[in-house]
């Protein structure tokens, strides 16, 4: 099966303009997204997608392959999806190009069930909450499953909730999700068509359109990390972490 793994990449963020481009260890933001990435022994292709002429100069620059969007697209999936129709794939990863650490062996748990099982359209990470905060924190999702290992429920809210616990105990288990998608191209295309659901759009969690629609999420459960760069003081987290802060 032919594995593409695309990174949607947009110059305007509300809360970090200019993102993709900010220098780590003296290299954009994208460019050790897209390293990491095209290590991941199933990918067999790396494309960045954007709407800049800006950060499509930087991903030719280090010589990574770039494809121009509309931009006028309402979400990171959409312009996956405009990609994912000009191209030839079985499966297509959806990496954030604000994961400058994310670890291959990762992105390889997340494609794992869909290339032994083709009647999976989605699958997606999750790993274990410890911090208290996180659970009440909106800004991580928490999500649940089932025992076959698709996800039930994904939230902003802190699920499960552990009615018989003290104050500030962590539920066990409790999962916070990771924001790495794989799907199979057909059901990509798809998607973009699906109508927004009353879920989705309470939460303002993209993902719950599949699970209203009736379609299961394969979520696996990793121990690994990553950090993502949501505004410019995380930037000093993620150099840390790679020595150079």
């Amino acid at each position: 099966m032919k594995v593409v793994a695309i990174l949607p990449a947009r110059y305007g963020s509300t809360r970090f303009p200019g993102k993709p481009l900010v220098d780590i260890a003296g290299k954009p933001m994208i460019q050790h997204v897209y390293e990491r990435t095209a290590q991941t022994r199933s990918i067999n292709r790396v494309i960045v997608a954007t709407d800049d002429e800006r950060i499509r100069a930087a991903v030719e620059s280090f010589g990574g392959e770039v494809q121009m969007t509309r931009d006028d697209h309402p979400s990171g999936t959409d312009r996956l999806a405009e990609v994912a129709g000009r191209i030839e794939a079985d499966l297509i990863v959806n990496v954030q190009g604000d994961e400058p650490l994310i670890d291959p062996v990762m992105i390889e748990a997340a494609v794992t069930p869909l290339l032994a099982d083709p009647s999976i359209l989605m699958g997606t990470l999750m790993s274990r909450i410890e911090d208290f905060e996180e659970c009440t924190n909106p800004n991580v999702v928490k999500v649940v499953s089932d025992r076959a290992g698709f996800a039930l429920y994904f939230s902003r809210a802190s699920i499960p909730y552990g009615r018989d616990l003290t104050q500030n105990v962590v539920p066990s288990p409790s999962f916070k999700h990771i924001g790495l998608y794989v799907y199979q191209r057909d059901f990509l295309l798809q998607y973009p068509t699906l109508p927004e659901t009353p879920l989705e759009r309470l939460e303002k969690l993209e993902q719950l359109r599949a699970l209203e629609h009736g379609h299961r999420i394969r979520i696996v459960e990793t121990d690994l990390q990553s950090i993502g760069v949501d505004v410019p003081e995380d930037v000093e987290r993620v150099l840390f972490q790679l020595g150079k802060s």
